[in-house]
């Protein structure tokens, strides 16, 4: 019993490593002062989000990102400031913090990464001068 203990000792150290990855996650340093806010309410406005994030520093922009076809919120958010001073106090200060009834998180922007516009096959006019629809029997009518 005593080697069992002592092994699970060896392989998870003196601290659970739950609480050692919440420690390394909360250690990073920014190097942007731009923040990511995800957790959020459906329901929360820029306006809100603005005023939330308000006492930390100065504010460039905060933004919750919303849907193209619908508007509503997607559940996150950006907020930048002036300073990485100022975006490190926001994040110490709100990260696991209740926003309008729910649980944020707060953490460092990533830049966005570069993805090439999809490609689309050829889709020019064909022997007749007419454009060709790729899918088949959308229409109920097949000419061949």
């Amino acid at each position: 019993m005593a080697f069992i203990s002592r092994a699970r000792r060896i392989f998870t150290g003196p601290f659970p490593p739950c609480s050692y990855l919440a420690s390394i996650r909360l250690s990073s340093t920014l190097t942007s002062p731009k923040l990511f806010i995800s957790g959020l309410s459906r329901e929360t406005t820029d306006e809100q989000f603005q005023e939330a994030f308000y006492p930390f520093g100065q504010i460039v922009e905060a933004k919750v990102v919303r849907d193209r076809a619908t508007g509503r919120s997607k559940g996150f958010g950006f907020v930048t400031y002036t300073s990485i001073e100022e975006a490190e106090k926001a994040r110490e200060e709100m990260n696991a913090k209740f926003l309008h009834g729910w649980v944020i998180f707060v953490d460092p922007a990533k830049p966005r990464e570069y993805r090439p516009p999809p490609q689309r096959p050829e889709s020019g006019p064909s022997e007749s001068g007419f454009r060709t629809n790729k899918t088949v029997g959308w229409c109920g009518y097949n000419s061949t």
